[in-house]
């Protein structure tokens, strides 16, 4: 039997995966600065809310909206006024996850083989979401000068006739930084006739590196659901990172642009969103619930993230050969350590040791000398990850 070429991936466990199930078999303690699951990093969540949310009788009539119930659309919409953005229900589309929505705006754009540009270094599962969906990804470059920017000339110089829209993490992931260029994308894709598609799971989570810029109202930090919008724009975000309950599935896009190619855009995205009718009534109906108790679970992650990089930075204090980047938000630190060997190979002999990082391939970082941590873990554990970290590295050079 022949399956399709678009799933033929390579399932070969990885040396760092091997490593990490070894350690696990043989019952050693492996410290895991990779954990980027809130639900199992010591939060505190308000359990009776959270389930008391489902228990809506309204999630009992089957009233299918290929939008997504409007009630849960207007709680969205509330959310993004808080923000500074006026967004109408009829802009909103409900999806179970923020992948979702990449493969709804991916249909809605794109034909078989059809590129979009996506920046370096980011997240790795935009590769299975756009190969599963015939879409050609084609990376633009993040550079780093006391912080991040995108390489505008580079991105512009990617464009082709192939290509359908540029996809920005905004803020980024791992990198954690604002984008600083939203002008001139959105430049570029009206000129070139190109969709703006934003991925904005992190917009509320600043790390204390970014802090200034939002108490300052820094256009740079605001949702690209602000403003005006010269170009077919579609924001994404959802509750796995804005109310920390990734396991509850409530995501959404929310589309802007000029009138008339809006209207007709939102009038395709609804029959793609009318052939699934995914997301469940009982989430829709909990979903003004969830995104009114997210202020909560944002503080203690916020608490948490600064401590985390305070401990970080006390510890690289006495490990000068280890720094680490500019961080404005999101969960992750980038590690820049001695490139002595492939990222993999450090990664793997860490796990021996006892903590598991991400190498920086992982997320597309270009050579060696990259490591990529969660600041979600619970401070003691994390402390004595990056100790081990230091540690090692110092003894490899």
């Amino acid at each position: 039997m022949r399956l399709s070429a678009r799933t033929d991936w390579d399932l070969a466990e990885t040396r760092l995966a091997r490593a990490v199930r070894e350690r696990g078999r043989t019952g050693l303690p492996l410290i895991d600065l990779t954990a980027s699951n809130p639900t199992q990093c010591g939060f505190r969540y308000d359990e009776a809310a959270i389930l008391a949310a489902l228990g809506d009788p309204r999630a009992l009539r089957y009233d299918p909206d290929p939008r997504g119930m409007r009630s849960a659309r207007e709680a969205v919409c509330r959310y993004y006024a808080e923000r500074g953005a006026a967004v109408a229900a009829e802009q909103v589309f409900l999806t179970t996850s923020t992948s979702e929505a990449y493969s709804w705006v991916f249909r809605l754009l794109c034909d078989a083989g059809d590129e979009v540009l996506i920046a370096q270094p980011s997240y790795p599962l935009f590769d299975f979401l756009a190969q599963i969906e015939d879409v050609r990804l084609v990376v633009y470059p993040l550079l780093y000068h006391d912080g991040w920017q995108i390489d505008v000339e580079g991105l512009r110089a990617r464009v082709t006739e192939r290509t359908r829209a540029i996809a920005v993490v905004h803020p980024n992931n791992p990198t954690g930084h604002w984008t600083r260029e939203r002008r001139e994308l959105d430049e570029i894709c009206a000129e070139r006739g190109l969709a703006l598609v934003v991925d904005e799971v992190f917009l509320d989570h600043s790390c204390a590196e970014g802090e200034p810029l939002l108490r300052g109202r820094d256009d740079h930090v605001k949702s690209f659901a602000t403003g005006e919008h010269r170009a077919l724009t579609f924001v994404l975000s959802g509750i796995s990172k804005i109310a920390a309950l990734p396991q509850m599935k409530a995501a959404w896009v929310a589309g802007f642009g000029p009138e008339r190619e809006l209207r007709e855009a939102l009038e395709r995205l609804e029959v793609v969103a009318d052939t699934f009718l995914s997301m469940n009534a009982p989430v829709q109906c909990a979903l003004p619930a969830w995104l009114g108790g997210a202020k909560a679970m944002q503080e203690q992650i916020r608490a948490r993230t600064a401590a985390n990089l305070r401990a970080l930075d006390a510890v690289l204090g006495a490990y000068p050969a280890v720094a680490r980047l500019k961080v404005e938000a999101g969960w992750y630190a980038v590690l820049r350590v001695p490139a002595l060997g492939r990222d993999e190979d450090l990664a793997v002999r860490l796990v021996e040791r006892g903590v598991s990082v991400h190498p920086g391939y992982f997320f597309g970082f270009g050579g060696d000398g990259w490591l990529v941590v969660s600041l979600l873990p619970e401070e003691g554990e994390f402390r004595r990850g990056v100790e081990m970290v230091c540690e090692s590295a110092n003894v490899d050079r």
